[in-house]
């Protein structure tokens, strides 16, 4: 048990200490611009991270397309029975539902999942972080704006470093050398730096009703915990991919969604801040267990 808890808070700890310095960075206010550094990770980072890790990690098409589809119906389960419970406590949908449908796997997911599962587990998280960044940017922005706007996801470069990563993986090539390394180091800073984001970002977030945040906590983290057991059994994930599509589905809040809230629903923005900062301590203790026991 003593070795299994070792093993546990090796995978956890890393990814704490990272967040734990972009938090120290905004508690002594050093210059940090979250907008563009998140620009950066979006537009550049991330794209160059899914075309270099998914070229080069032997992993079958099919059961990435299974993953990338077990994600969109995590995300609409999410949505669903996220759109039921707001109803039901009488609370606002546009502020909210987005939050609760978008889990924060590209901040946490992805370091946790290298940590806990290797290349393998990685490379199948990026189908859950390619869906949900597609999603926040899409859906995400639509809900608490009321706008439907299709040309962000024509001009999204994670949708092209997906098609580009598929055709690479099904044909069996390989970038140039001297392209797969640039993005071999244009990728590299995709995770340490979402991860100094995450924790300056957690620094500035104030809470406002504590009760109403770790309601929506546990209600987040019982749709996970069911959601996550659904999708499993209906697509016999095993391995690797199991144990992503667990942790994906585990993941909190992603603090990505804030900012459309903040700016279009600003008056429920302190909500969404405390449910965003419970849930992200709250997988402090989620992962161990998680990592313990059903992984």
């Amino acid at each position: 048990m003593d070795h299994l808890f070792l093993n546990v808070l090796n995978v956890v700890l890393p990814v704490l200490i990272c967040a734990g310095i972009g938090y120290c960075l905004a508690l002594i206010r050093a210059p940090y611009d979250n907008k563009i550094i998140g620009g950066i990770v979006s537009r550049v980072g991330y794209p160059t991270l899914i075309v270099s890790h998914l070229s080069s990690t032997k992993i079958a098409v099919s059961t990435f397309l299974d993953v990338m589809m077990a994600a969109a119906l995590a995300i609409a389960a999410f949505g669903l029975l996220g759109f039921v419970a707001l109803k039901a406590l009488r609370l606002p949908v546009r502020a909210f539902l987005t939050p609760l449908m978008h889990g924060n796997v590209g901040n946490i997911g992805l370091p946790i999942t290298l940590l806990a599962l290797g290349d393998a587990g990685m490379a199948y998280t990026m189908g859950f972080v390619v869906v949900v960044l597609i999603s926040i940017f899409t859906i995400g922005m639509w809900i608490p704006a009321g706008e439907f706007s299709p040309r962000k996801l024509a001009t999204s470069p994670i949708l092209y470093a997906v098609a580009l990563s598929l055709v690479l993986m099904a044909t069996g090539y390989g970038l140039p050398k001297p392209v797969a390394k640039s993005f071999d180091i244009l990728g590299g800073l995709s995770i340490p730096l979402m991860l100094l984001t995450l924790g300056h970002t957690l620094a500035t977030l104030r809470i406002k009703s504590l009760g109403r945040a770790v309601l929506l906590t546990l209600l987040h983290l019982g749709m996970a915990v069911v959601i996550a057991g659904v999708l499993v059994w209906a697509f016999g994930f095993t391995g690797a991919e199991r144990g992503a599509m667990i942790l994906c589905c585990l993941m909190p809040s992603s603090v990505a969604t804030y900012l459309f809230i903040d700016q279009h629903v600003p008056e429920y923005g302190p909500d969404v801040a405390g449910f965003i900062l419970v849930s992200t301590l709250t997988t402090i203790l989620v992962l161990p267990v998680a990592l313990s026991y059903w992984i």
